[in-house]
């Protein structure tokens, strides 16, 4: 029987390789300890350097065109990557652990055993060898061409390696306290203030979070919330909400000023709501399409955030399997659901209010482009700059991905005109 460490990691790698999806973020929940340890360094390796991995098998084959089925690619990726990298893995563990999952029938190719037996003792006779032979090989085997052109967008062509480098490297979760003093094994990172990072070697905080004293929020997201502007909102709208972190912001910011929180996705709405009652945060929460809702009925709002759906594709870090399924990504329908909630905000701001949109992608389609669109099709509205020029242009959030620990976003504002137009 496969441990369930490395059952979890097969079924979330059959998951992205046969299924095209997302790994779940429950994935390795029922995992603790050891076996949760084991699982998350399995599936880190084998989605970051998954091409190479392929790459060391394919001339072992008597077909190596033919290729393999999936099930038998991940049962030997699997057992290659413990036995690379994973120095505290037996020999004898890392081969028959994979030899027993392609025998099954749930998550294997059953007439491979014998193949599988075969390379991975092969492998195990020198491991050494093995991660030198598998380092040795191009690091751009293991970037499709959805992850070279997301980092083609991101930085100049001599760079993109790299960035690539830099994103090899888990990214490490950063927090932030919301009532009372934060836990001693996280410590104030200083940028932006009051961004907590976790000490090295220390607990993940789970009953810090769990008790709504505090919350996971990336750096770039509390820099990108700790925009400079002087209006006094007595409405807020965050069109699109779950899972609540930046809702939470908004509320932390403004105490008192009713908050409006939209999300399309019952279950998620259900866990926005959640999450900000936990938080001591009060808003109306609201399981609505963003622009629908927008182009319907209903009051002004001073303040109004569209962080809107997108490709997530700043995210490579900290979703490696976004290098193998980023193609599957519905663009056109993601830029024209992104076009159609701006275009049913801006009429909804009222004068003088402010519009923030963030996509956590540097595609620029998705970003900057539908800002250049807005000021030819609605002139009014103006550019703001509310972040400095730290960040980018004037009136943009946009940080360096070569030098900024934090994932990536596109961000702009825009200020609608005043009263009487002044």
């Amino acid at each position: 029987m496969i441990t369930p460490s490395r059952a979890a990691a097969a079924a979330a790698l059959l998951g992205v390789f046969e299924g095209g999806r997302r790994t779940p973020e429950d994935w390795d929940a029922k995992l603790e300890g050891q076996d949760a340890g084991l699982a998350q360094a399995l599936l880190g390796l084998v989605l970051r350097r998954w091409g190479r991995l392929q790459a060391w098998v394919r001339p072992r084959l008597r077909e190596g065109a033919r290729g393999l089925p999936v099930p038998t690619q991940v049962a030997l990726a699997q057992g290659l990557a413990q036995l690379a990298w994973l120095d505290g893995v037996a020999d004898h563990a890392a081969v028959n652990e994979s030899v027993t999952l392609v025998s099954s029938r749930e998550w294997g190719f059953p007439p491979h055993r014998g193949l599988v037996n075969a390379l991975l003792r092969q492998a195990a006779s020198d491991r050494t060898s093995l991660r030198r032979e598998l380092e040795g090989l191009p690091a751009a085997l293991d970037r499709s061409p959805f992850a070279g052109e997301v980092l083609e967008a991101a930085v100049p062509p001599d760079r993109v390696s790299t960035l690539w480098e830099r994103l090899q490297v888990p990214p490490r979760p950063a927090f932030r306290a919301l009532r009372g003093d934060a836990p001693e094994d996280l410590e104030d990172s200083g940028d932006p203030p009051g961004c907590l990072r976790l000490r090295e070697g220390a607990p993940f905080p789970k009953g810090w979070l769990q008790s709504g004293a505090g919350m996971v929020q990336d750096a770039s997201s509390q820099a990108l919330m700790a925009f400079s502007w002087q209006g006094a909102p007595k409405r807020i709208l965050d069109a699109c909400a779950a899972p609540g972190g930046k809702t939470t912001s908004l509320g932390l910011r403004f105490p008192g000023v009713p908050i409006v929180a939209l999300e399309q996705d019952a279950a998620r709405a259900r866990r926005l709501e959640a999450n900000l009652a936990l938080r001591g945060i009060p808003a109306e929460v609201v399981c609505a399409d963003a622009a629908g809702w927008l182009a319907g009925p209903g009051p002004a709002f001073d303040l109004i955030l569209v962080d809107a759906p997108c490709t997530g594709s700043v995210t490579l870090g900290k979703h490696p399997e976004l290098t193998w399924i980023g193609h599957r990504i519905p663009r056109p329908d993601l830029l024209r659901r992104q076009a159609r909630i701006l275009e049913a905000a801006l009429p909804r701001l009222a004068p003088g209010g402010l519009l923030l949109y963030a996509v956590c992608s540097w595609l620029p389609e998705e970003g900057m482009a539908h800002r250049e669109r807005l000021a030819s099709t609605h002139p009014g509205f103006r550019s703001a700059d509310i972040w400095g020029r730290r960040w980018g242009p004037p009136g943009a959030f946009r940080p360096d991905p070569l030098t900024w620990e934090g994932e990536g976003f596109q961000a702009f504002a825009l200020a609608a005109p005043s009263p009487g137009g002044a």
